[in-house]
This record gives structure tokens, sequence and C-alpha cells, in this order.
């Protein structure tokens, strides 16, 4: 669910939105801007799209996953976490906390799931927010690094998980919060995989939502990616730009890439937009891939490749041979 969709149903504003563009008056405009303001964390933050969102959220049992649990986790400020866990069918020794977008719940992402434990051999963490699904409080930047920390801390102590390597997976808002985590965790983290991720809250307003571009200094959710990723120094990242990316710019992931230091790929896909380029040919290959390489130990390259997209699948060619061979 887009940023845009988020606005349109909390101010019930006719407002026309065409290919990243918000058409509305002056007077709308003003009245936005002061909505973001006052009532940034709602729209930043839109856990109740689509409807039923958070009070309905599928389970694994749904799309067929066989082993899997539900996990409670308590935060140390008080709030419980309903995430899943997915265990990998033949397990490979990696372990992948994954970090959804803004809308929706982890419900919504169980193919995603089912790619990585049945075909990839990893066993998939999937980290509820507080406030989104069916899990306690509030959203906010704070709160949710809390609980990302709050997963980590559980999978390094968790017997299934511990003595794998972990990687910290995100995707649009959630590659901002697995870039906050890993850098609190070097040397705890194996790898970073970033997909359609903004260089901050404050830069990705102008362009989400130009009528509040001259509010974007005054937005309190910072989630500062462009400046904290340089600090990560040693661990592979793996970054998946979609080039359709009607939300984030594309040029956003080309400037985390620029300024990470550690040793990264770049996959790139042209038809690839903001909520689908996870279905791009290509897309899990390069995850696997990238897994691979880490867990062997052997050298990432650097340069940039764009994945091949003559056909659009959720499946990859080569998935299905896993990490099973590790």
């Amino acid at each position: 669910m887009s940023f845009y969709d988020a606005v349109a149903s909390t101010t019930g504003t006719a407002i026309t939105v065409a290919k990243g563009t918000v058409v509305a008056s002056t007077g709308i405009s003003i009245l936005l801007s002061a909505l973001l303001y006052f009532k940034q964390s709602s729209l930043i933050y839109p856990r109740y799209l689509p409807e039923g969102a958070r009070t309905e959220v599928p389970t694994p049992d749904e799309v067929n996953i066989q082993d899997w649990e539900r996990v409670k986790l308590f935060t140390k400020d008080g709030e419980t976490l309903n995430s899943y866990f997915i265990k990998a069918r033949r397990p490979a020794g990696v372990t992948v906390l994954f970090m959804h977008g803004n809308a929706g719940n982890i419900g919504h992402r169980l193919q995603i799931a089912k790619i990585f434990a049945e075909s990839m051999g990893c066993n998939f963490f999937m980290l509820s927010y507080r406030g989104y699904g069916l899990s306690t409080g509030r959203p906010s930047e704070k709160g949710l690094i809390i609980d990302a920390q709050t997963a980590l801390d559980y999978l390094l102590d968790n017997p299934e998980a511990k003595d794998t390597k972990i990687f910290a997976y995100g995707q649009s808002l959630g590659g901002a919060l697995a870039i906050q985590l890993t850098v609190k965790n070097q040397g705890k983290i194996s790898g970073l995989v970033l997909e359609n991720t903004f260089r901050s809250m404050r830069t990705l307003i102008p362009s989400a939502f130009p009528p509040a571009k001259y509010l974007a200094r005054l937005c309190h959710q910072i989630w500062p990616s462009e400046t904290t990723l340089p600090l990560i120094e040693h661990t592979p990242t793996l970054f998946l730009s979609g080039l359709r990316d009607e939300i984030v710019p594309p040029s956003h992931m080309a400037t985390l890439h620029n300024v990470c230091v550690s040793p990264k790929m770049w996959i790139e896909f042209p038809l690839g937009s903001h909520n689908d380029t996870h279905a791009e040919t290509g897309y899990f290959d390069a995850i696997l891939d990238f897994v691979k390489k880490v867990v062997r130990g052997e050298p990432i390259a650097s340069e940039k490749h764009q994945a091949n997209s003559s056909n659009r699948s959720s499946s990859d060619s080569r998935k299905d041979s896993a990490i099973s061979d590790l």
C-alpha cells in the first residue's frame, strides 16, 4: 500500500494521483501539509491498510507452509509482537530476519517466506512490528528499532537459529529498519539485503508527497539511512532496485549504494515497481547468489548488474538449487 493511499484514506479529500504527481488545490496542499506534520505517524505507518490489516493476519497454514511457529516477542518497553518463525525444509545454516514495508502485515508476505524456507533452505523470521497486525502498541521510529533488536536477540538465543548465519532483509521502510539494526549489531549479522529503500524520510517527502515538501525538515520520523549506512563497514550488502518504483525514486537506492563502504552487490530490475519488484525474474536468484557467496566467504562483486526482465514471475529458475550444497 502506497504513501498516497494512506494520505487519501486519512483525509477523505478528493485527490488525483497519477504517476507520482499529486494534483490538488492550494488550500488542500496547505491542509495536507499541516496533516503531515501533526499526523505524520499515521501517514508514515498506515498499519490499518488494506482494510482489516489490524485484525486479519493470514497464517502460514493458509499457503501450505508445514513447519512454522507463532512467536510472541516481549519488548523491553512492554509491547507484544505476534510474529512467525518459518523453518527451512532442508536447513542450510541460514536464518533471514525479514522486515516488511510500511503497510499491511506479515501475513501478506507469506509467499516470500515460502520460497525462502521451502526452496532456498533458509529459516525465515517474520517480524510483526508494534501496532501492526496482531501486535500491541503504536509504531514509531524508536519503537520499531526496539522491535527489530528484540527479534534479533530472540534469534541469537534460539537453538534453531543461533548457530546459523543471520541475514537482515528489508523492503522499503523495512530496509531503513534493517540498516539501523545492522549498524548496532555488526559482527552478529552476516549480510544485509535492501529492496527499494529510501535515503531518509525527509529526503523522500518532496518526491513522494510534493505538497508537503517545505515541511520535510519538520518530520520527526527521520530514518537516516544515507548517513547511517557508511557506518556499516564490513557487512556484505545486496541492493535490489526496481527502476519503475513510483514511490521511492530509484535514485535513492543508487545513493545508498554509492555511500555504502561494505562489500556490495547491485541488481536492478527494469520493470520493477515499488510493491512488486520481488515478482521480477531474477529476484530470488540474486538473493540466493548473494547468500551463497557470503556463507562461503567468496568475494562480493561491486559492479552493477541488471536482472533478466524478459519474463515476469514470482519464482526463479535457480532457486530450487537452494543452499543445501554448503
